[in-house]
């Protein structure tokens, strides 16, 4: 006979998460996040051997899954992985993002003034929107059928303020002026595709939600982001542990504050 102090063990299904583009950055802090609040984390990575030291760093519950967002192949080799281990996935995040092509030594004021309507690159632009945009929706298709078997099921898309088109059509918002078709239209891309998912899945128990991480130090501005990755991280971390009754079709920034389509 158990006594009171007897805990009954949980029956709960121990989550499984996969995080794209999780070999650095917001991603990698997310997947490391995950991994210490008790889910099981895919550590994404185009890269293989840097996804394998990610996991290493992050420890017990993180595994390594080479996944490249622009290539089908790869993504649908992924999707097979976790479908033959766990047979289910019960958290996505579609964190996997580039902000310009070669750029990597510019700040985001110098990106914005080459990415004009009247002077970007279409070559750039279709690269970032390659993964940005495309990316997403290659990743969506691919894991629906293994979210649809998920417990609790949720996807999380990691966009940007910067997308917002609400937020962009006033010309006092502080980057206004930034606004362009290379990498803020490409997340205002990514968000309606998110949407496009939001109603797509309104009849099931598959929620979806868009975090922005906010002005965060990573590669993607070149480490001009004035938040530090633990900052950016958190809001998708938050997100990404609601409960089952937790809310859906929501585009957030910290802390749970609601960002304008």
């Amino acid at each position: 006979m158990p006594t009171e102090e007897t805990t009954a063990p949980s029956t709960t299904p121990r989550r499984i998460a996969l995080v794209t583009g999780a070999n650095q950055g917001v991603g990698r802090q997310v997947a490391l996040e995950l991994a210490a609040a008790g889910v099981t984390v895919f550590v994404g990575s185009r890269d293989l051997a840097r996804g394998k030291a990610a996991a290493a760093e992050i420890g017990q519950g993180a595994t390594a899954l080479q996944i490249d967002v622009t290539d089908t192949a790869s993504i649908a080799r992924a999707a097979a992985t976790i479908d033959a281990t766990y047979g289910r996935l019960d958290l996505l995040v579609s964190n996997a993002g580039i902000s310009n092509v070669g750029g990597a030594d510019r700040t985001p004021e110098e990106n914005a003034a080459s990415s004009k309507a009247s002077t970007a690159s279409l070559d750039e632009i279709r690269a970032v929107w390659d993964v940005n945009v495309f990316g997403v929706v290659a990743v969506y298709q691919a894991m629906l059928p293994l979210l649809r078997k998920g417990v609790d099921a949720r996807i999380v898309t990691v966009s940007s303020g910067v997308g917002s088109l609400t937020a962009n059509a006033d010309p006092t918002y502080p980057y206004h002026s930034m606004f362009g078709p290379v990498y803020p239209a490409s997340k205002a891309a990514e968000n309606a595709m998110a949407l496009a998912m939001m109603v797509e899945l309104e009849d099931t128990d598959i929620k979806i939600n868009l975090v922005s991480p906010g002005y965060t130090s990573t590669a993607l501005n070149n480490f001009n982001g004035t938040d530090t990755i633990e900052e950016g991280s958190r809001e998708v971390v938050r997100v990404a542990l609601l409960g089952p009754d937790g809310p859906t079709g929501t585009f957030t920034r910290w802390e749970d504050t609601t960002i304008p389509w």
